[in-house]
């Protein structure tokens, strides 16, 4: 009997495929092969070499190698409960080695679980501990937004007839040492200092490069290299900003979202393009701390969600004197005399400072993902299956380096679960109900599938739109700006997607979300008690003119 340990199964097929690839090596009489427990029994006469099974199954993108003893004491076992199938090994020198690549959401998500889990988590980051989020992303972003809500609160408010309003100073580089400073402190805390207390995690720093199937050649910062070996593999790397192919622009000093937030200067004008989450909530918050924006759409603004979103804020954008320039591409950009020309089909436009922001493209190159049998899609994101996983058995992918939406929460969650699976379980990413927020003001919040959306899925809806004027707490705040939308599917009546723009939606939204992954029909939304004088409350109210006209009820019905 020959005993073989294989690492890189995770599923009945894989022991499938082990198994008839060594049945057909001539002298093999019988094979078993167990997934869970990572090895392979093999009746063979003396002819068989063990060389020749190793081999045939390292073809297959498994690791294979001889034992003396069955490997069923390696400790792995398989437990119910959490997110799916959790599997637990015992800690030690046979502990499963994971090999991670990138620090931030998903990345560190998968780190902790795996290390949990009992693995031995070798963490791989080249740049700085944390990813986008915490430092160049979501936290800085958030505090700058924050920040411009206030001064434009200072500046003007719906109440201003009984509180005088004061044009605030900007000082921008105060507000920006205040904005570094919590971006510092959360890196710390929530990654820096819980990768040092843990024992199980090494972190390695350097640029990581596929070898083959099971083993990445690291470039160390030391200018020196380090193989790594891996029973599996998680690429977490993230997206970068992508800059569109226009004449010029990469001989210019140009702006991503990155410099933009560790600008110490608010630029007198300001142009951007792009018109997705990102260049709108930049765009109105230099405006509101001081800038004169102008947007360049390619199409319309938030283009792929319901237009009545895009229309919205682009008249509230108007309104607040940020320019919106909407079916309008830039074909040439010159930096001269310092200041940016940028050349369009309705004339020229100037800025002192030119921000781009049309979307991000996957941190993919050179990481020599073909060694590993990798497939990419044509816009290079990492193709993965409902498990996270890649073409190549023992290597997973999680974020925005794949095809997945690009938030954070979703990049953690899918982390989690593709650590789940590296370790011997089963657990999926459902996506079905994910709400999404951009930081505007009003906010844009967003669940389930828009109108188009479900048509394209051949789903008959109804729709009703809310305007917040039927809202109380929008009344009581004096500020009536967007609407509740909620779309449903006719035959079963079931919430399938609302779309809110309003000033509280990103606190509103996730009530949707709940409602839709219970599957609550619309009539049983508009049954629920809601808090008097909440946003939330116009979910119930949506819900209502299904049925009945709300403009006469009174202030709280039932």
């Amino acid at each position: 009997m020959i005993h073989l340990k294989i690492t890189g199964m995770t599923c009945d097929g894989c022991a499938t495929h082990v198994r008839e690839v060594l049945e057909r090596i001539q002298g093999v009489s019988s094979v078993a092969v167990s997934w869970r427990q990572g090895q392979a029994e093999i009746e063979a006469d003396s002819r068989v070499k063990v060389e020749t099974l190793t081999a045939a199954v390292t073809k297959l993108g498994y690791l294979a190698v001889p034992t003396d003893v069955p490997t069923s004491s390696t400790g792995l076992n398989m437990t119910g409960g959490g997110s799916g199938r959790r599997a637990q090994r015992n800690p030690g020198e046979g502990a499963l080695r994971v090999a991670i690549i990138g620090s931030g959401g998903a990345a560190m998500a998968a780190a902790l679980k795996a290390a949990e889990l009992g693995a031995r988590v070798t963490l791989i980051e080249r740049g700085t501990i944390g990813g986008t989020c915490v430092n160049v992303g979501c936290v800085p972003s958030k505090i700058m937004i924050r920040a411009a809500n206030i001064a434009q609160l200072r500046r003007e408010s719906p109440f201003d007839l009984g509180i005088r309003a004061t044009p605030p100073a900007i000082l921008r580089g105060p507000l920006l040492a205040q904005q570094q400073a919590r971006v510092e402190e959360l890196r710390h805390v929530k990654y820096e200092r819980i990768l040092d207390e843990s024992s199980a995690i090494t972190v390695l720093r350097g640029k990581a490069r596929f070898a083959d199937p099971h083993s990445l050649t690291v470039r160390l910062h030391e200018d020196d290299e380090r193989a790594v070996t891996f029973d599996r593999c998680l690429i977490a790397v993230g997206a970068s900003p992508m800059v569109p192919p226009i004449a010029g622009i990469r001989d210019t000093p140009f702006w991503t979202s990155t410099e933009a937030l560790a600008s110490d200067t608010i630029p007198r004008r300001l142009a951007i393009i792009g018109s997705s989450a990102v260049a709108l909530e930049l765009a109105q918050a230099f405006a509101r701390l001081g800038s004169h924006v102008t947007i360049l759409a390619r199409h319309t603004l938030l283009l792929r969600e319901d237009p009545a979103v895009g229309a919205a804020v682009a008249d509230i954008f108007r309104a607040e004197g940020i320019e919106v320039l909407e079916r309008t591409q830039a074909s040439q950009v010159v930096f001269q005399d310092g200041e940016f020309l940028l050349t369009t089909g309705s004339g020229e436009r100037r800025a002192d400072r030119l921000l781009v922001a049309a979307g991000r493209s996957p941190n993919t190159q050179d990481m020599n993902l073909g060694a590993a049998g990798i497939n990419q899609s044509p816009n290079g994101e990492i193709v993965i299956n409902s498990a996270m996983r890649t073409s190549a058995p023992a290597i997973y992918a999680a974020g925005d380096c794949t095809d997945q939406p690009q938030f954070v929460y979703v990049a953690a969650a899918a982390g989690t679960r593709a650590a789940i699976n590296m370790m011997g379980g089963e657990a999926q990413l459902d996506l079905t109900a994910m709400p999404a927020v951009v930081f505007t003001d009003p906010q844009v919040a967003t669940v389930g599938l828009s109108e188009s959306e479900a048509l394209i899925k051949a789903i008959e809806t109804e729709s009703r739109t809310l305007a917040l004027d039927n809202v109380p707490r929008a009344l009581v705040n004096f500020d009536t700006r967007g609407f509740i939308k909620l779309v449903i599917e006719k035959g079963s009546r079931r919430l399938i997607g609302v779309q809110v723009v309003a000033s509280e939606a990103g606190e509103l939204i996730q009530a949707a979300a709940l409602a839709i992954y219970a599957g609550l029909t619309v009539e049983e939304l508009a049954d629920r008690l809601f808090p008097y004088l909440t946003m939330v409350e116009g979910l119930k109210l949506a819900a209502q003119t299904f049925s009945k006209d709300v403009t006469q009820l009174s202030c709280c019905a039932g």
